[in-house]
């Protein structure tokens, strides 16, 4: 195809018939002013360059010497960044040296343009640095559709090189704050460890695994941590000792925090019945009696059946002396599921969670009931009003609950539960002033009926004034003591296991660092990660997070 237009260029300057003046052709392109252009042919698909680079002398790759003895030269193709949408392709005649150093392995090597060329490279630096942050960005299948949308056609593959290829930062001392956190590459199966300088909020590197070792050879290689921000895992208490013995480890509030509300939904859970209670008395108006005659109360449940029938095989072979594992194997169940069996005293304990569960009918309850003794017995009817109010369940619900009414049994459950297990853990989490006035009465009617939970709340409530104004070295073994001396077996395993790990706790409830930094990079690397589909390679995955900004 002929050129449409061909511009001969006897000097790299532009004419502007406005000003007077020309605009030099580097001030447009910078990356070409060290090359000589000849012409400029531009069709309707594609800019062809012809250009020249002559210079004086060329430093050698392999040893560095520089040398001007001319062996030759040759046209090299070289594309660029698209012009108008169009793509760029750069006919660049080089020259070629000897190299002058007799003991080099190298004879002859090409000469580079600067800023436009590299070695082994049929791309400009510009356009090989414009795809490398595509990839950083999108990685393979989204950075070659956006390519294509600038005008450049390159594959998916080619943007992942581009990736593995970005040299690594050199870090040969870590930084005074360092943040390490694990994530799952696989989970349950594989998992790699993250460091952050908690700093800047940079990833400075990706080692595999979650052990000790990794960590501690990467502290001794690179010295200089003066504080080490970590959660409670024993591998990398362990690792930071051995690498960094002289680093202050601290750990984070946020899994402390988290540990103590996991433990206090437990202690909430055990108190079931004071929930119930409290929600009866509670409750208004009550819902009203059900007009049936000689109702009785509703069978049990099978699962509350099965539950006890497996209640009772558990605690018969945990007395026969079997462990949790092999209880778990003869019960086809889970281990947890085992143990939880195991620890339960009684059955009606064992039973609890599973008949107290939160059902899509609970707070229809009453409008079904009030409606049912109106003389309207109608699922359909029913269903259709109680969705105008907000349900989304389905009509064969409706008809299951309201089968004991036609058969003159009452059902299972009258009133239903205004106090859940998680509401009433997050009133003790949350501070008084932030709760609303009638959560603010049913915490005090429910820490007046029952004292343990009136004594969780205090020790909550302390925790969090200790962890809020840093007062860990102050406060935390009165803390720890208080929680002894009461009756509160949840926390008195989350005060054994700070126990285990004392320093580091009690540095975080005092020092101001955190691993808040680390978490934002480990939620960050969790979307590069699904970005890819999970079949990344570490190798790349950890390219793209240390290179991408933070």
């Amino acid at each position: 195809m002929p050129p449409q237009c061909v511009t001969c260029l006897a000097s790299p300057a532009i004419a502007d018939s406005t000003a007077g003046e020309g605009a030099e052709l580097g001030d447009l392109l910078p990356h070409l002013s060290s090359v000589i252009v000849d012409k400029i042919e531009c069709t309707p698909s594609a800019v062809v360059v012809k250009a020249r680079c002559w210079p004086a002398q060329g430093a050698c790759p392999a040893c560095g010497t520089w040398s001007s003895r001319v062996h030759g030269s040759y046209v090299r193709q070289v594309r660029d960044l698209p012009l108008g949408g169009r793509p760029v392709l750069i006919h660049l005649a080089m020259r070629r040296f000897l190299c002058t150093n007799p003991a080099c392995t190298k004879v002859t090597f090409a000469g580079q343009a600067d800023g436009l060329t590299a070695r082994y490279q049929r791309w400009s630096v510009p356009l090989a640095g414009l795809l490398s942050q595509v990839a950083l960005e999108l990685a393979g299948r989204a950075g070659m559709r956006l390519a294509a949308a600038l005008g450049i056609a390159v594959h998916r593959g080619t943007l992942l090189r581009l990736v593995i290829d970005l040299p690594d930062p050199q870090a040969r001392a870590a930084p005074e704050v360092l943040g390490v956190d694990d994530f799952a590459l696989r989970r349950g199966h594989v998992y790699a460890t993250i460091l952050v300088d908690a700093a800047t909020g940079r990833a400075i590197d990706i080692l595999p695994g979650r052990e000790a070792g990794p960590l501690a050879g990467w502290l001794t290689a690179h010295p200089g941590a003066r504080v080490i921000c970590r959660d409670r895992a024993g591998a990398y208490a362990e690792g930071a000792r051995d690498g960094a013995p002289s680093a202050v480890q601290v750990a984070d509030r946020w899994h402390l925090w988290h540990n103590l509300a996991e433990h206090t939904a437990k202690a909430v859970a055990r108190h079931r019945a004071c929930l119930k209670q409290i929600a009866a008395e509670q409750a208004q108006p009550p819902p009203e009696p059900i007009a049936t005659a000689a109702a009785v109360p509703a069978p049990e449940s099978r699962l509350a059946a099965r539950m006890r029938d497996q209640h009772a095989a558990v605690q018969a072979l945990a007395a026969r002396g079997l462990g949790l594992r092999a209880i778990a194997r003869e019960q086809g169940v889970d281990r947890k599921t085992a143990r939880r069996f195991a620890q339960a005293a009684t059955s009606d304990e064992a039973v609890a969670r599973a008949i107290s569960r939160p059902t899509v009918l609970d707070r229809y309850q009453p409008h079904l009931h009030r409606r049912w003794n109106e003389g309207c017995h109608d699922a359909v009817v029913l269903h259709a009003e109680i969705t105008a109010l907000g349900y989304r369940g389905s009509l064969r619900t409706i008809y299951r609950y309201l089968q004991p009414l036609r058969t003159g049994t009452a059902p299972a459950a009258l009133t239903p539960s205004a106090l859940k297990i998680g509401e009433v853990t997050s009133w003790l989490l949350r501070r008084a002033e932030d709760l609303n006035p009638r959560q603010q009465q049913m915490l005090t009617d429910l820490r007046a009926h029952c004292a343990q939970l009136d004594r969780l709340a205090e020790h909550v409530t302390s925790f969090a004034k200790m962890m809020t104004k840093r007062t860990g070295e102050q406060e935390l073994a009165g803390w720890l003591d208080r929680v002894d001396a009461d009756d509160q077996p949840e926390l008195h395993t989350f005060a054994a296991g700070i126990r285990q790990d004392l320093a580091a706790v009690t540095a975080g409830l005092s020092l101001p660092y955190s691993s808040g930094s680390t978490e934002g990079n480990v939620n960050r690397l969790k979307a590069i990660k699904r970005q890819m589909y999970g079949r990344a390679s570490l190798d790349l995955l950890r390219k793209r997070v240390i290179h991408h900004p933070p």
